[in-house]
């Protein structure tokens, strides 16, 4: 009986060692990952508490667009929100006019990086680069619709949302740079029955 449960508990403190070195080679991924990116503090702290793989730099920008994804339909939903509210009725015509914008540019945003996460999610070796190219287009695309809601005469509380997507999704923007320009999320050609290897 000794045994077993020297045997058990020996198993379960090698799981957790396992468990937390793999945390660790992950969080240097995301730290090192972050330290370049144009907000660095913001970059580390959304990565760090996001729940997914991180075992790559593919990862590490799949992460980032989620991420960037998940600000984005909070600021489409509460920017709907405020369109409708009574808070609305006591903006000047330009106000609303500037917030009826900024609701269409943001839904415009949270399409173009939903785009550009699906494209990362079926990344092909004979396609990469193409597909690289069309995610870094639609990210910056979702910033030029933040700039664009910007440019609007918003109210506070629209610009601070606004400017905390567009501070992700920039960080995401490099995150798709940086995996582009190295090739390490590119994947590997297939091999074997209905594969074509003499190419």
């Amino acid at each position: 009986m000794q045994a077993q449960l020297t045997l058990l508990l020996t198993t379960l403190l090698l799981s957790l060692l396992f468990t937390f070195s793999c945390a660790a080679q992950a969080q240097d991924l995301v730290r090192s990952s972050c330290v370049h990116a144009r907000y660095p503090r913001l970059c580390l702290r959304t990565l760090s508490n996001y729940a997914g793989p991180a075992n790559s730099t593919l990862d590490v920008a799949r992460a980032a667009l989620r991420v960037s994804l998940a600000h984005a339909r909070r600021a489409s939903k509460y920017l709907r929100a405020s369109k409708g509210g009574a808070s609305s009725s006591s903006l000047s015509k330009r106000q609303r006019a500037a917030l009826s914008d900024c609701v269409e540019q943001v839904s415009d945003s949270v399409e173009e990086l939903r785009k550009s996460l699906e494209e990362l999610q079926h990344l092909r070796p004979e396609t990469f680069r193409w597909q690289m190219s069309n995610a870094m287009t639609w990210v910056s695309a979702a910033l030029t619709d933040g700039d664009t809601c910007l440019d609007g005469n918003v109210r506070p509380d629209v610009k601070r949302r606004v400017t905390d997507l567009a501070r992700v999704t920039s960080n995401a923007l490099y995150m798709i740079n940086r995996l582009g320009q190295g090739g390490t999320g590119k994947p590997k050609p297939r091999s074997g029955p209905g594969s074509n290897s003499n190419n």
